[in-house]
């Protein structure tokens, strides 16, 4: 499809490329490329911008899992920044206080907080960069101010009340002089910047060597003064959530203290030429990889990227795939989750029987090796919404002014969304994150650190026994899914987006553009693309929706008519509106080299790739 309209080149170089969900942290990453940092340098800077210039996406205090390819090593990883519960966070805290989930918002749905943890530790072990180097570009923007791209501002519109009225100390971040910032104008983070230059402090003098300093860096965030801040703001402070009430935190000093990040080895599924990596059952990778191993028994391969036959197949897929989630995924160091039976070519081609020609509208997870599925008690989000204080948010980022529930539930006004970031540099080093959480909306700044904690325990259910079950140490389900995909035995994609529920839809149905229809990587993101609801929502307040396929309205009439006639509930949407894919590919250039490649989503105008 050389000959098809993209809105922006597929980038092809040598020397190394970078994609992103914004234009400034792939710039800042490319950055570090030209002056001989790695692909991990680059990332970690890339991924600290990018808390910066997307603090409504992500921050300082959320999480982010990793996956690359180390040339050194010659081998995928995993590095886990999904930080667990609070010891204090057990399911019969919250029934006490008449709760039949964990709030959206404020200090009570809070885990230890990942991503510094899993950037420093990257950093450290394959990264060749000094710390302060690697921050410095998010220092600056910190200090000097960056441009607020437009969902920042109706973000911190959306939840200004709040601010004023109950969260003053982000008040004082967000809301300078009192009023909502302009949004052509640069905005500061002064009180970030301070917190950085204090942890590097720290750092180079506790540290004689780079790894030594690294350390002192980590110690000084997780059993040091950062630490100290997060512990006392949220033993003293009361603050107002969805429960309609103000509640002090359960995160503690010693739960940071006891917690680094781990390197795992990912899920695998092979697939044609490719073996795609992904995070394991804590995060929602094997998604991906369910929908994939089901696909091979449905002649994926016969039917055109735009055609009721591609798009039918793919959501029955995904049906199957996301009730398995439910039934099944969790914490594999804390549940016996099947993942071998799940991932199963005999349990796919079993799954792939109960596809037909018309849409699902049950519930249908698997049974593997025999044994029953256990649901949650979906009934429960109706039940918190009579009684919860949805005033001034939920549990996702905002991005405009709330009505009532009564509006907004079946509006679907609240996107979630989150962030990504991919680089591969001419040693063939590959790195694909999606940093998460710390969301500036969705809980309360710490007043000497300037930034927010993830409310990642919201995925959590109160319900006995789920292996997506709340309990204290446990690492919750996230919907955060970077990926890898090897061809031929040799590394060659790292991919991944923004989207939650949507992360493991959009991608796969990328993936098979290129890697089944032989698109080139711009146009396989740019092709028309939807996702379907079919289940409980991961975040508060997990409202249920079945059997719904929102479209973009580029899709082909034809294909649009035969979906609703096989019985999908077709809800058509904006023409650019499915999708926030980054990609990057690396493969031999017949010299001894390496041709790598780059795509970045055009939707918002605010993804960019970038490489030479």
């Amino acid at each position: 499809m050389s000959d098809s309209f993209t809105t922006r080149p597929e980038i092809r170089g040598t020397f190394g490329v970078v994609s992103s969900t914004h234009w400034l942290a792939s710039q800042v990453a490319m950055s570090v490329l030209e002056r001989g940092g790695n692909a991990f340098d680059a990332a970690v800077a890339g991924g600290f911008a990018l808390q910066v210039v997307e603090p409504h996406l992500n921050g300082p205090g959320g999480e982010v899992p990793i996956i690359f390819w180390s040339e050194r090593e010659q081998r995928t990883r995993v590095l886990c920044g999904q930080g667990p519960a609070p010891k204090l966070a057990e399911p019969a805290y919250f029934r006490a206080m008449g709760l039949e989930q964990v709030p959206g918002i404020g200090l009570l749905p809070a885990c230890v907080p990942g991503a510094f943890g899993a950037w420093l530790t990257l950093l450290r072990d394959h990264g060749t960069w000094e710390l302060a180097d690697v921050l410095a570009p998010a220092m600056s923007y910190a200090r000097q101010g960056f441009p607020l791209v437009p969902r920042i501002v109706s973000a911190i519109i959306a939840v200004q009340a709040l601010f004023r009225e109950e969260w003053t100390s982000s008040a004082d971040v967000w809301l300078p002089g009192g009023e909502v910032p302009d949004a052509n104008a640069l905005f500061r983070l002064p009180a970030l910047a301070r917190t950085y230059a204090r942890v590097i402090e720290r750092a180079e003098a506790a540290g004689t060597t780079r790894e030594g300093r690294i350390d002192a860096a980590l110690d000084a965030w997780y059993d040091g003064f950062v630490a100290e801040a997060v512990d006392r703001y949220y033993r003293e402070t009361a603050v107002r959530d969805t429960t309609g009430e103000r509640n002090t935190g359960l995160l503690r000093r010693e739960d940071m203290a006891g917690w680094r990040p781990a390197y795992e080895d990912p899920a695998t599924l092979d697939f044609g030429r490719y073996t795609v990596a992904k995070c394991g059952p804590w995060s929602q990778g094997p998604v991906f990889l369910q929908q994939l191993s089901l696909l091979k028994h449905l002649d994926i391969g016969a039917h055109a990227p735009d055609s009721f036959g591609f798009v039918h197949r793919l959501a029955e897929a995904t049906k199957l795939a996301f009730a398995d989630r439910l039934a099944w995924y969790g914490d594999p160091e804390r549940h016996d989750v099947p993942l071998a039976q799940l991932l199963s070519n005999d349990y796919a081609r079993e799954r792939a029987r109960g596809v037909g020609a018309t849409a699902a509208t049950a519930l249908q997870p698997g049974s593997p090796d025999g044994r029953p599925p256990v649901l949650p008690d979906t009934g429960v989000s109706a039940r918190t919404l009579t009684t919860a204080d949805t005033r001034y948010g939920v549990g996702e980022p905002t991005f405009a002014q709330l009505p009532p529930v009564a509006q907004w539930l079946p509006r679907e006004i609240f996107v979630g969304d989150t962030c990504h970031i991919d680089v591969i540099d001419a040693q063939g080093n590959m790195v694909a994150a999606t940093p998460s959480g710390g969301w500036l909306s969705s809980s309360p700044a710490i007043p000497e650190l300037g930034f927010s904690i993830t409310t990642r325990l919201q995925m959590s259910w109160l319900d006995e026994g789920l292996p997506g079950g709340l309990q204290a140490g446990k690492r919750p389900s996230t919907t955060l899914s970077p990926g890898l995909a090897l061809r031929d035995g040799k590394p060659y994609m790292v991919f991944g987006t923004p989207g939650g529920d949507q992360q493991d839809q959009w991608t796969v149905a990328f993936f098979l553009r290129h890697a089944v229809h032989g698109m080139d990587l711009q146009s396989a993101i740019e092709a028309p693309s939807w996702h379907v609801d079919h289940g409980p929502a991961s975040f508060w307040p997990r409202t249920t929706v079945l059997n719904r396929l929102t479209v973009e309205s580029r899709m082909p009439e034809a294909t649009l008519a035969a979906l609703r006639e096989a019985g999908h509930e077709v809800k058509v949407g904006g023409p650019w509106s499915e999708g926030r894919i980054s990609v990057c590919t690396r493969e031999p250039d017949g010299q001894g080299g390496l041709l790598l490649r780059a795509g970045a989503n055009p939707r918002g105008m605010q993804g960019y790739a970038v490489g030479r």
